[in-house]
């Protein structure tokens, strides 16, 4: 009988065991694309984004991951304003983020890494180097476990994540495919492989709201392509790291608005508008837009003002807020540099 008791218990034993495996390795199937996907317009190794991914879930089977699509277990910190839910983690019923997919996760977790200043030293890293990704992070504070970078290194190695630091958004099915042979058989994944045949870049689709205008079909046409090619453009916008301090900024590569930015960086209007010193919603194409609050200071001694060029322009390129800009070089609100003129950007102009 305890013989019998025992076989059992290792029948049972191993059969979570393997589960266990196929969870993650189905996770991995799953989820990788959203991680090159992420690599490519952030530039955070899809072995960090996967690995942590992996670890935060259970391989997809967490609450969070299961009821929140919250994949990265971001709490709600005082920015967001999304759907959110009621979880123990750190401390009984603690505040978690709620997305509609998990691609949404996604993307917020590369957003949350390349917006907060704690990180700002992982961009310097070799984005290949995973081992250095997952020291940083643990050394940034994202996680409180000691062995938080180790886990992660764990979990890429075991599973080969680095593998997809190799590849692109084009090429990951391919890349999941050979990782998992017998995917072949499987309808579903085969489906997602027919874009990528096509060499079609998966992309979040884009709406496109065309005005009503009483034109020819051809001309309603070529309005249609012009409008979707700005909101392609504009759905491509990538983080920048400012010189002055690792500053979080973008470049506006078409005329957009405060709102748009807001939405897609998950930032309050309120604060882009005061960050940027704005006067009104509208931005302009080729604007410097800062996705954090500025410096006080330069990360320069001085500067010789371009012709055209305001002292706003001046604040936006270095990165300094302008009231501070205009206090350092002992000038009034609103008033004009001439060209060629030294703009004091870090000590206070010394007087004549």
């Amino acid at each position: 009988m305890k013989r019998l008791f025992l076989l059992i218990s290792l029948l049972v034993l191993s059969k979570f065991s393997a589960q266990t495996w196929a969870t993650e390795d189905q996770y991995i199937q799953k989820f990788a694309q959203y991680a090159v996907e992420e690599m490519e317009k952030y530039k955070i190794p899809a072995s960090i984004t996967l690995a942590q991914g992996l670890l935060e879930t259970g391989g997809g089977q967490s609450r969070l991951a299961q009821e929140g699509k919250n994949h990265f277990g971001i709490k709600c910190k005082e920015d967001w304003t999304g759907k959110t839910m009621k979880h123990t983690d750190d401390a009984p019923n603690e505040c978690f983020r709620v997305y509609d997919d998990p691609k949404q996760s996604y993307e917020d977790h590369s957003i949350f890494l390349a917006t907060r200043k704690y990180y700002t030293k992982l961009f310097d890293l070799d984005m290949k180097d995973y081992k250095a990704w997952a020291h940083g992070l643990k050394k940034a504070g994202y996680a409180t476990n000691p062995r938080y970078a180790s886990i992660l290194i764990g979990k890429i190695e075991r599973y080969k994540l680095y593998e997809f630091d190799e590849v692109d958004s084009k090429e990951v099915l391919y890349a999941i495919l050979k990782k998992y042979p017998d995917l072949k058989d499987d309808r579903t994944f085969m489906a997602r492989m027919e874009p990528a045949k096509a060499t079609k870049k998966t992309t979040t689709p884009v709406t496109v709201k065309v005005p009503y205008k009483a034109t020819s079909y051809a001309q309603q046409q070529q309005r249609v392509e012009r409008i979707k090619t700005k909101a392609e453009i504009l759905n491509s916008i990538l983080i920048k790291s400012h010189p002055n301090g690792g500053l979080k900024y973008i470049v506006v590569p078409e005329d957009t608005d405060v709102q748009y930015i807001a939405k897609k960086f998950k930032i309050s209007e309120s604060k882009l508008i005061k960050w940027n010193e704005l006067e009104g919603t509208a931005i302009a194409k080729n604007e410097v837009i800062f996705l954090e609050s500025k410096n006080s200071e330069g990360n320069t001694p001085t500067y010789k003002a371009e012709s055209g060029e305001d002292m706003y322009d001046i604040a936006q390129k270095f990165g300094i807020k302008l009231h501070k800009l205009y206090a350092k070089n002992r000038m009034d609100e609103g008033q004009k540099p001439l060209a060629g003129q030294l703009i004091y950007l870090i000590d206070k102009k010394p007087r004549n």
